[in-house]
């Protein structure tokens, strides 16, 4: 028998040639060809078939039919946008949520090839399939795909991941880019459909794969050198150097003592009209007066000396109000003011970001994108604010220009906008009933902060003096400036922070009818004794600012590197500072010495705006990855040989072990500290750690307070003997029992008051610090 050899294509002769039909009924030869063995089934009818029977109704191959393509989906991240978003877009749309990234690089390897350009290998992980193979069915079936992810970098790179774990058609599949969840800015949107920005899906991939190779190739060491758990990061390394330097400030300060002099005068024959004026030069020196020697015979002198007016300068001052609000500036302000956490804030503003139910159950979001450091306002909002302002307050409180403020962050994008109510018609006062308490204070700060941006400046009237007198041994300068507000202009609606400048004002009571000449009587003079204070610990807000003005990191990154700082045990929050402990110093120290780039400011920097330039397509990401890399697998090398083991001995806690007898230790896992046993893992016994705060509980008596965190992160403190007593304060206890009641529990209210639990008294902290300084006398 013959047929057509699959190899040699050529008509052969078979071995073992049989004449067959296939199951649907097609007439084919099986066998093997006589010349090159090949194993062969060629379909097609032979003279071998003759008299072989054909089976009885054959069934057809059937030929699957296209799937019909119909309707369109849209893909963003969250359900909670899914929802806002898919009211706007109504019926024919299908709107679904990828909840986050669908695709990363493997956590349990480096998962960058670095000899093969830098090849990440990503995954789509476990527990992400189920939604990937949901959105793949789907994207299948759509006649149009819209991926409608948060318009920054991140959200560029999950359209394109989402794009390719879907294997969804790019012919057919669309981006589209909207700064706030309004039915006006998604029609809009949706209208316009672009594609993927390549160049800032690579700015990410280049971010993502530099932290990488730093992470994972440093952390490794610090487990060997120090203790597990510890990690490195570039720019959590940077803003580690950061906080521990500052803290090296104020252990290496030493107060140097000074003194200054003010004077209160009042206009002859006018006993009334007081005001305080400061020494500024003596004989046309300015004033050094470190001791209190230096300070009496001046302050002698002084006492009888003849004053008069010098210099009259009457003016008027105006005060410009701040930007809207950008993700750092808004993070530092509601700590500030709210005393929010980063990670707090933005938690809140993606709610209301999202969208919140008006009521109706149609939700909307009230606020644009929170990730920003642009603060650009688009037209139609500064419009209906100016209208909004003209109503309420009057035509004298929107400035004849509106207010342009320019972008301080290197690399803004300006396309982007600054955080601001999607309406400001939607006041926080009507807003009020729909929002939680803390949804409440975000959004009215933010609003607040908006609406003053498009108002007009405030106006001062103010006055300086200076005040002259002479003496057989100098001449004394004295000076004296007031102000007054006469137009509130936007600080009818919201005044800034002193983080952020524009204090409050300075009142000394000028008189305003001073004239050059007049002579001025002097009620007293005021000498007062001050030390040079060392430089604050940063607070979550200043550490922000700080890494913002060196252009380090970006909006989405800040609350998360302060959040892993204080989970690795480098550093911890207590009355709103920052606080490095010892192992943040131990580690950055080792950092310091053997990844000298990694926790420089200048090279971090550089290195940010390097990445802009490929999110720019001026750079190709992989080659800012490999510029890098090169020397910093040789400081990898270097490290892994001679840096120094530092494992401090294990940390006993004075108990021996219930279940085997042997030592409880302090152990650090993945949640931070716990106890443990130290024969691990021959056996596995532990207890969470308890921060003890050397308060004794008020509720029973063995008990001791601590302090504890819920599942969120939130500090609270509470009894060491739970569940069997169940006290808990928000507010931290002291070792005071309140004098009204006898007995309460005093907690802290604020940096000068108690608070009694019991009664709720409220009483100074000084009335306790003069009881426990006469005690030690």
């Amino acid at each position: 028998m013959q047929a057509y050899c699959v190899k040699c294509k050529e008509k052969r002769e078979m071995d073992n040639a049989e004449a067959v039909y296939t199951a649907s009924g097609t007439p084919g030869t099986k066998g093997v060809c006589s010349v090159c063995g090949t194993k062969m089934f060629r379909m097609g009818r032979t003279d071998a078939h003759d008299g072989v029977e054909p089976p009885i109704n054959p069934v057809r191959k059937s030929k699957k039919k296209p799937i019909k393509r119909e309707g369109k989906l849209v893909i963003v991240e969250s359900p909670a946008k899914a929802r806002t978003v898919g009211r706007f877009l109504g019926k024919g749309y299908t709107v679904e949520a990828s909840v986050g990234h669908v695709r990363d690089l493997l956590r349990s390897q480096l998962s960058v090839d670095v000899d093969n350009n830098f090849e990440p290998k990503y995954r789509v992980p476990n527990e992400k399939r189920k939604i990937v193979k949901e959105l793949q069915d789907k994207a299948a079936r759509a006649e149009e795909i819209f991926l409608a992810t948060d318009p920054d970098r991140e959200g560029e790179a999950i359209a394109w991941h989402l794009l390719v774990s879907a294997d969804m058609d790019p012919a057919i599949t669309k981006r589209v880019v909207f700064h706030e969840i309004t039915k006006p800015a998604i029609e809009a949107s949706f209208a316009e459909p672009g594609e993927i920005n390549m160049d800032l899906v690579n700015a990410q991939q280049a971010r993502r794969v530099l932290d990488r190779l730093v992470g994972y190739s440093i952390s490794p060491i610090l487990w060997r050198k120090v203790r597990n758990r510890l990690t490195a990061g570039r720019v959590q390394s940077v803003a580690l150097r950061i906080i521990v330097e500052r803290e090296r400030e104020i252990e290496d300060f030493i107060p140097d003592e000074y003194w200054r002099i003010a004077a209160e005068f009042t206009p002859e024959n006018r006993a009334k009209d007081q005001y305080v004026a400061k020494l500024a030069k003596i004989d046309a020196k300015d004033v050094v007066l470190p001791s209190k020697e230096d300070v009496d015979p001046i302050v002698t002198d002084m006492e009888n000396a003849a004053y008069f007016i010098d210099t009259v300068k009457n003016g008027t001052r105006r005060r410009k109000a701040m930007a809207p609000f950008t993700t750092s500036t808004m993070q530092q302000e509601a700590s500030s003011k709210l005393s929010f956490t980063a990670r707090r804030t933005m938690t809140i503003a993606q709610q209301l970001y999202e969208g919140i139910d008006m009521g109706d159950g149609e939700p909307i979001g009230l606020i644009t994108y929170m990730r920003t450091d642009s603060v650009h306002v688009s037209e139609v909002a500064q419009k209906e604010a100016r209208e909004y302002i003209i109503e309420t307050h009057g035509q004298d409180y929107v400035p004849a220009e509106i207010p342009e403020y320019k972008t301080k962050s290197k690399g803004a994008q300006e396309a982007h906008e600054a955080v601001r109510p999607t309406s400001s018609l939607r006041t926080p006062k009507k807003m009020k009933s729909l929002l939680t308490r803390d949804q409440y204070r975000l959004y009215q700060l933010i609003w607040n902060r908006f609406v003053a941006s498009q108002m007009s400046q405030a106006l001062y009237e103010t006055i300086s003096v200076t005040i002259k007198a002479e003496t057989d041994l100098h001449e004394y300068l004295l000076r004296s400036s007031d102000s007054k507000l006469i137009f509130k202009g936007y600080l009818a609606v919201y005044e800034e922070s002193k983080l952020n400048g524009n204090g409050k004002e300075e009142h000394n009571g000028v008189p305003t009818d001073l004239e050059k000449g007049q002579k001025q009587d002097l009620q007293k003079v005021l000498p007062t004794q001050h030390f040079t204070q060392p430089p604050p610990r940063f607070s979550e807000a200043t550490l922000v600012r700080q890494l913002e003005e060196y252009g380090i990191g970006r909006p989405s990154t800040y609350a998360p590197i302060i959040g892993t700082l204080q989970q690795r045990g480098y550093a911890f929050r207590e009355e709103k500072r920052l606080y490095c402990t010892d192992t943040g110093k131990l580690v950055n120290d080792l950092l310091c010495e053997h990844f000298p780039n990694i926790v420089d400011v200048t090279f971090t920097a550089d290195m940010e705006a390097q990445l802009d330039k490929v999110a720019e397509g001026e750079d190709e990401w992989r080659k800012v990855v490999a510029d890098f890399y090169g020397p910093f697998a040789e400081q990898v090398e270097k490290a892994e040989e001679v840096m120094p083991d530092v494992r401090p001995e294990p940390e006993k806690v004075g108990r021996a072990c219930p279940d085997c007898g042997n030592d409880l230790i302090i152990r650090w896992g993945r949640y931070g500290k716990f106890i443990g046993c130290n024969t691990y893992p021959e056996c596995r016994y532990t207890e969470a750690w308890l921060e003890r705060i050397d308060v004794k509980c008020d509720h029973c008596e063995p008990g001791e307070i601590v302090e504890r965190r819920t599942r969120k992160g939130r500090v609270f403190y509470g009894c060491d003997q739970y569940p069997e007593c169940d006290f808990t304060s928000w507010k931290r206890p002291v070792a005071h029992k309140c004098k009204a009641c006898g007995d309460g529990m005093l907690v802290v209210l604020n940096k000068r008051q108690y608070q009694c639990l019991a009664c709720e008294e409220i009483v100074d902290q000084s009335e306790f610090e003069t009881a426990e300084e006469s005690a030690d006398a």
